[in-house]
């Protein structure tokens, strides 16, 4: 894998400008939708079988994310936690670069063991998180 910085080539998509606007839309989109007063997305996984969906919890966490409450959002969804983390880093990042139009961070030339890695890696989150979700259904079921 290759990293490196550089300035955005002429016609190459600006995936800070995509992705943050993305974020942002998002969030002003689930703000609104709360102070709206619109009913919450219910699991429809959790209802038929009484488990836990592997994104159970998310609506919770995010929630107490914008809160502040970082224990709290973690405890609900720890995969989700991270995300919110990641996504948070990058809309700073992604504004920094915009706003200064410093050159951009861009990755390149993966090998295959790195994508293979990259795969097992999300694979072994995802059944990580759900096991901890399956664990600590109580909190979904009350």
């Amino acid at each position: 894998m290759q990293a490196g910085w550089r300035r955005l080539e002429p016609g190459e998509l600006d995936h800070e400008l995509i992705w943050l606007s993305v974020s942002l839309l998002s969030l002003v989109l689930g703000f609104t939708w709360l102070a709206w007063g619109l009913p919450w997305p219910h699991c429809l996984f959790l209802a038929m079988t009484g488990h836990p969906c592997m994104t159970c919890g998310a609506t919770r966490a995010v929630i107490a994310f914008a809160r502040g409450h970082f224990v709290e959002a973690l405890r609900w969804n720890p995969l989700a936690f991270v995300a919110f983390c990641a996504i948070s880093l990058f809309d700073v990042y992604a504004a920094v670069v915009l706003i200064t139009r410093a050159p951009r961070l861009r990755f390149s030339a993966f090998t295959s063991a790195e994508k293979r890695f990259v795969r097992l890696l999300v694979v072994a989150a995802l059944a990580f998180n759900w096991a901890y979700l399956l664990i600590n259904s109580r909190a979904y079921l009350g």
